[in-house]
């Protein structure tokens, strides 16, 4: 595998329970690349998705994710791989009862951050990134949509991850709201970092170019676009 090659499947089936969703998925992503994965509702995506942060286990063919086997890859060694990854959701999953400021807080802590000094410098660096750097005190309710979902992005970022997996994270968003969220990932990208973007939005391709592989017919293809 080359050196900066960062997730790698081989003829891996994706499986949702008992159900295969996708066959003989094949592909690799390199260190700091932006990929679309894209395809309609049901297609597969949010499934590929959860067996790279192996929250679905891998039942057949090989696959490496930040130089974890997922293959031979015990549970207790899940919480290390995810350390590896950001994910950020559709639906932004919020603690709704604490302020934005709290709610990386709650995640650091969580992730065995101690001293208070450097959660706050990194929290203040993380929504200066993110352009929230004025609304910490804020409710996540005060928020707007897209602030809601920036918050979910920092949150993704907290603890300098080298792969960001957004599932659908435009997908309660506006039109214009979504270009600036998505405009951010590639940011985010550009710094270094991998970033997987799945969506059925096809309107983003219009502002945004980077390769892109479709979820069609239970296959995971290339788009020749």
């Amino acid at each position: 595998m080359p050196l900066d090659t960062i997730i790698s499947f081989e003829n891996v089936p994706i499986f949702q329970k008992d159900n295969l969703v996708l066959t003989d998925v094949s592909f690799h992503v390199d260190k700091g690349e932006f990929l679309f994965i894209i395809g309609k509702t049901g297609t597969g995506k949010s499934s590929l998705l959860k067996t790279i942060y192996a929250e679905l286990p891998l039942v057949e063919g090989a696959a490496s994710v930040a130089g974890y086997d997922l293959r031979t890859m015990k549970r207790k060694d899940i919480p290390f791989l995810r350390r590896k990854l950001g994910i950020i959701f559709q639906d932004f999953q919020l603690l709704n009862d604490r302020s934005v400021f709290d709610n990386l807080v709650f995640i650091m802590k969580a992730t065995g951050w101690k001293e208070k000094r450097k959660i706050e410098e990194r929290i203040h660096d993380v929504l200066a990134k993110v352009g929230l750097d004025t609304k910490g005190f804020k409710m996540p309710h005060q928020l707007s949509g897209g602030e809601q979902q920036r918050l979910g992005i920092a949150r993704a970022l907290i603890n300098d991850p080298e792969i960001v997996l957004a599932d659908e994270p435009t997908g309660n968003l506006d039109p214009e709201t979504s270009r600036g969220i998505v405009e951010l990932l590639f940011d985010i990208s550009r710094s270094g970092r991998t970033v997987i973007m799945a969506t059925h939005d096809y309107s983003l391709f219009e502002f945004f170019k980077a390769r892109t592989l479709v979820c069609e017919d239970g296959k995971l293809v290339s788009s020749i676009s």
